[in-house]
């Protein structure tokens, strides 16, 4: 083996100990720079001289340098310098220097926000809501007061009371099947001779209208939490306006409320739940426009679960002239609901004008041919004679009437109740001289 070293193995043995060397020299330069340091600690913790010690010095040196200069020369009288006696007395006349404490300003609480003003719960008071048969006038005034004026002044039963009667049911909006079924009906009852006079025909026809709307319903159970009631009808039938006067309500019986705005095609349905929402501190949910409306009810159903709200009323679209979209549209809200919730939703209502008159009927059969609907409000029966489409609807959809609007107010939506109804639909006007 050669002895002589490669040029490679040389340069890495001086790289190493230039490393070496420069290592050394930093740990000395540290050590130095900390031995340092703690020496100008060490002159820091050491006590200083006395001030007095120091004036004592100075005076001294004041001195020696006045005996070398010769004595000073004395101020003249009336110069204004003060002599030492009253510059003594001048600092003993001094009041001693106190250190005052320094007073901290008392903290200052922040002004409380003022108060949200109360939010007015809507109450039904008993005669200040519209009276029923103020209301149902109109309707009251159509086919009722003709039937009414055929039976005037007319005591016996004869063949062609029952012909007018026809005339008028007929041509009437409660539905050719409605009205051939109380014709019928009257005509087997007077072949019995269980009716024998007017009154009895009269009497008959309240009740059979009375039995035809009263179906059996059961109240909203709201002890389900969240409550989920499902909103649907044709544009223009006042479902929007319904569920927020049902929202105002239900606020008003101390639960809290959800509105979820499931019309995302038209911009003024969200807007009117909103302005509802402000009025019964109900929180709205909604999407962008034009955004699917079965995952704006679904994300209200799982915000109403995580918040503890007590109802929901979801809104839908109702654009009938596109029947098949509209249906289907329907279907897929009604299965996303079931995802959120396995038993919602709970009602499903469908809202119908009752001034469409027998196209009410014609699209409660639409409705009902691809929805569970479980309940019917009637809206605007106030502004037309055509009330008696209510009739018609009950008796061939068998599907109960919950509620029924005979005005603007929120107290005007009112729980039906088959009795009532009749007794004011069928209401006689009084003889003028019992006024």
């Amino acid at each position: 083996m050669d002895p002589t070293l490669s040029p490679d193995l040389v340069a890495a043995l001086v790289t190493i100990g230039g490393l070496v060397t420069a290592g050394s020299l930093a740990v000395l330069a540290a050590r130095r720079a900390r031995a340092a340091r703690q020496r100008q600690i060490d002159a820091a913790d050491q006590p200083r001289p006395p001030l007095k010690a120091a004036t004592r010095t100075l005076e001294i040196e004041d001195e020696a340098h006045g005996a070398a200069a010769g004595p000073a020369p004395r101020p003249e009288e009336g110069a204004g310098t003060e002599t030492a006696e009253e510059t003594r007395e001048s600092q003993e006349s001094r009041p001693d220097a106190r250190i005052l404490p320094f007073e901290r300003p008392a903290p200052v609480a922040p002004e409380a926000p003022p108060p949200a003003p109360p939010v007015t719960k809507p109450e039904v008071v008993p005669g200040q809501a519209l009276a029923l048969g103020s209301g149902l006038a109109k309707t009251r005034a159509g086919w009722v007061s003709r039937l009414g004026q055929i039976f005037s002044g007319k005591r016996e039963i004869d063949p062609s009371l029952v012909e007018e009667m026809e005339k008028v049911l007929l041509t009437a909006d409660i539905g050719v099947r409605t009205s051939q079924k109380l014709l019928e009906d009257i005509r087997s009852s007077m072949s019995r001779k269980e009716l024998t006079d007017v009154e009895a025909v009269w009497g008959f026809l309240r009740q059979r209208c009375r039995e035809i709307l009263s179906l059996p319903t059961k109240p909203l159970d709201l002890a389900q939490k969240p409550f989920v009631l499902l909103v649907i009808g044709v544009n223009g039938s006042g479902k929007t306006t319904t569920i927020g006067k049902l929202a105002a309500q239900i606020h008003a019986r101390g639960k809290t409320v959800l509105l979820a705005a499931g019309d995302t095609f038209r911009a003024a349905a969200v807007e009117q739940l909103e302005v509802w929402g402000q009025r019964v501190s109900a929180p709205v949910a909604r999407g962008k426009e034009g955004a699917d409306p079965s995952s704006v009810i679904f994300e209200g159903i799982k915000r109403a679960k995580s918040e503890g709200i007590d109802a929901v009323i979801a809104d839908t679209a109702g654009r009938l002239h596109t029947k098949s979209d509209l249906m289907q549209e329907l279907q897929k809200v009604r299965r996303v609901i079931a995802k959120a919730d396995a038993s919602a939703p709970h009602e499903t209502w469908l809202v119908i004008d009752a001034t469409s008159g027998q196209n009410a009927i014609a699209q409660a059969k639409i409705f009902t041919e691809v929805m569970a609907v479980t309940g019917i409000v009637l809206t605007k029966l106030d502004g037309t004679a055509k009330g008696g489409v209510i009739l018609g609807i009950v008796d061939q959809l068998g599907i109960p009437v919950r509620y029924i609007g005979i005005g603007e107010r929120v107290e005007d939506l009112r729980a039906f109740d088959a009795e009532e109804f009749v007794d004011a639909l069928f209401e006689r006007p009084r003889p003028a001289s019992a006024a």
